[in-house]
């Protein structure tokens, strides 16, 4: 589906995307994107064929996204805070052919490359790179900006990564995208339309900022754009554009809720922050109904398995600790550890069956150790009321949500483990006001070992992107494991969340 070819038609000079002075109408947007089809075609970049991008949200972002969707290739967003191998990892596994960079983040990909395994073509979406990379700037001027719309139906295959329970990425992998009828269900559902003005403040390569960007193109509405989330240049955004909805995780909603606290602006137009990727603490959204207004909506949502539950306005403070009832189309169980259905009330293994659900690129054997007669699991445990309303209550692996970021330990703790002074480790979540849980080291040292929580933190800062290293560390005699060798977590967890009010 050409949208973005519709919309140049019907409304070619309403804005499609604003980032500060500059700004690009629809029609502008869609002469670009062709011209970025046909240049990545010229490149030899053929339909199926995934590309990757690493920046901070940028008008070029949406130029480069609908080319390749005009292209019918397949966009794999990379997350700009990985380093030189993790970065490598996303573009050897998804098999990317064209590998595009921002200004800022070109000297990753350059870490990068002696560990990439297959030639890729790099773009540099600034215009100035090293040597072997091409401007995007000049290959998309020196292209047509004419080409045929496609119309098959559907979005589009995707394919964002996601961590895995051993810290190894996986591609959620939508070989047939997902179908025109399932993408304005999720519309319908969040209320949106036409004359919306969305604020795109939090990372488009997160799934959660990029589908809602989507969602609005497909609409026709118009994109504020934040290079980077700060939340008193957000205040002025939606005041100036009169925006009207935005999506976040709860860490910066709280930034949103200080700033407007401590310097209030007009945000009347405001009618839907929608909320996702980690639990909201109530006291929080009573905080942003004084300082916002009735505005709040939650989605329990996974890159794998898309929107599954919604929790809206009207009952954010009447229902603590929900995240909502399953969205229309969505077949969710609860299930027992003998696979019977939990009762109401009973916590169970929260799996969904939908259009929306991935499988893992390349990993056959992951996506059926996460699928149950046909229903998809991420691990999570809820319980459901008897109004319908369901409750994530823990977590059956390990990871740890920090602002709305996936962490495995694994990955944490063979680094940590790598380190000559570690004889064991543990890395776990621990209750965080700011962000949810924050990164926390339990460390057995070798003995007669000295080393000290800073060394440590930096060895893992060297080695891992930021968000992933520990902030604190703790030292041990000796980690508690059971008779098999098993680490027992839950047991290292509890004196940290004793007295949170709250189990994840």
């Amino acid at each position: 589906m050409d949208f973005l070819a519709l919309h140049a038609g019907l409304n070619p000079d309403k804005p499609a995307v604003i980032l500060g002075d500059r700004s690009i109408d629809f029609a502008t947007l869609n002469r670009r994107a062709n011209q970025a089809a046909n240049a990545f075609e010229h490149l030899g970049v053929r339909s199926d064929d995934r590309a990757t991008l690493m920046s901070f949200n940028s008008l070029e972002y949406f130029e480069i996204t609908n080319g390749l969707r005009k292209l019918g290739a397949i966009f794999v967003p990379l997350n700009y805070r990985l380093r030189g191998n993790e970065a490598a990892y996303v573009v050897n596994d998804s098999g990317a052919v064209m590998v595009a960079a921002d200004g800022d983040h070109v000297d990753v990909i350059e870490d990068a490359r002696p560990a990439i395994v297959r030639g890729a073509h790099l773009l540099a979406v600034d215009g100035s790179a090293p040597a072997g990379w091409l401007s995007y700037p000049e290959l998309r001027d020196a292209a047509s900006d004419e080409r045929a719309p496609r119309d098959d139906g559907e979005m589009g295959a995707t394919m964002v990564y996601t961590s895995g329970t051993t810290g190894a990425p996986k591609g959620a992998w939508r070989p047939h995208g997902i179908a025109v009828d399932n993408i304005l269900q999720v519309i319908s559902l969040f209320e949106l339309n036409q004359s919306d003005v969305h604020l795109l403040c939090g990372p488009v390569y997160h799934s959660g900022p990029g589908i809602f960007a989507v969602l609005h193109q497909v609409l026709g509405a118009t994109i504020v754009v934040q290079r980077r989330f700060e939340a008193d240049e957000a205040l002025e955004l939606i005041e100036r554009h009169r925006v009207t909805t935005t999506f976040m995780a709860p860490t910066l909603l709280q930034k949103l809720v200080e700033a407007q606290e401590k310097n209030p602006r007009d945000v009347s137009s405001l009618r839907a922050v929608i909320l996702s990727a980690a639990p909201c603490p109530y006291s929080l959204k009573e905080r942003a109904h004084a300082a916002l207004g009735q505005v709040v909506w939650e989605t329990y949502a996974a890159t794998e398995t898309g929107f599954n539950t919604v929790l809206r306005p009207q009952d954010q403070l009447r229902k603590p600790g929900s995240c909502g009832t399953a969205v229309p189309g969505q077949d969710i169980r609860l299930l027992r550890d003998d696979g019977t259905e939990a009762d109401v009330g009973e916590p169970g293994e929260f799996t969904v069956r939908s259009a929306w659900v991935a499988e893992y690129f390349n990993k056959p054997e992951a996506t059926s150790k996460s699928t149950h007669d046909g229903y998809f699991s991420v691990g999570d445990v809820a319980y459901r009321d008897r109004e319908g309303y369901y409750y994530i209550c823990d977590r059956r692996i390990d990871m740890i949500i920090s602002g709305g970021m996936n962490i495995y330990p694994a990955e944490i703790e063979s680094v940590l483990l790598a380190h000559p002074a570690i004889e064991d480790a543990a890395v776990i979540g621990v209750p965080d006001d700011e962000w949810g849980e924050a990164v926390k080291a339990v460390l057995q040292p070798r003995p007669g070992v000295a080393v000290g929580a800073d060394e440590l933190i930096a060895f893992c800062g060297e080695r891992l992107a930021s968000y992933k290293k520990p902030r604190s560390v703790d030292f041990v005699a000796e980690l508690p494991r059971d008779a098999a060798g098993k680490l027992l977590k839950r047991k290292l967890r509890e004196p940290y969340w004793a007295g949170a009010g709250r189990a994840i």
